[in-house]
């Protein structure tokens, strides 16, 4: 692996919301830690790249300058506070919603195909044993079941978007 082909990978790193990446191939060996591995708040995420290849390739270690912790702090402030205020919203409206989840994990899809329409909407009327869903698990396509009954009142989920287990996909009002 070439410096360039490092500095690649760290870029994707950064991205993502990975805390720790190790690979070897061969006598090269990588290890990245990020931020939220344990460091400090005030900081971005810090990198360290270590190569110890058993060839002429000299050791190389990388690390990014954290960011002043009056820039983060703002950053961090502000979305704190927007996503207090959503999860205000949230609160206020489904406290009389059932919450239908995802009973595995996979990739949400709302509809049966891309040409079709989609199982609900907002405002459709649901029963208990409909199809909300398909949830995509290992080349399988799992139609998901209501277990209630009611009316569709928020989609929680983007289409084609992954899912955890237990992961809330939709708001039903009981009464509606």
């Amino acid at each position: 692996m070439n410096f360039k082909e490092v500095q690649e990978l760290i870029k994707l790193i950064n991205k993502s919301n990975l805390t720790e990446f190790k690979m070897e191939d061969g006598d090269f060996k990588v290890s990245i830690r990020t931020k939220k591995y344990g460091r400090q708040r005030n900081q971005l995420p810090t990198q360290q790249i270590v190569s110890v290849p058993a060839s002429s390739m000299p050791v190389q270690q990388l690390v990014n300058a954290p960011v002043p912790a009056s820039m983060t702090a703002k950053n961090e402030a502000s979305a704190s506070d927007n996503q207090s205020q959503q999860e205000a919203a949230a609160n206020e409206d489904s406290s009389n919603y059932i919450e239908v989840k995802s009973p595995i994990v996979g990739t949400f899809y709302r509809a049966p195909s891309p040409d079709k329409p989609p199982y609900l909407k907002v405002g459709d009327t649901i029963e208990v044993g409909s199809v909300v869903c398909i949830v995509e698990a290992m080349k399988l396509f799992n139609e998901i079941e209501s277990e209630v009954a009611g009316k569709v009142v928020k989609i929680m989920i983007e289409d084609a978007s992954p899912v955890e287990y237990d992961q809330v996909l939709y708001l039903v009002d009981p009464q509606g």
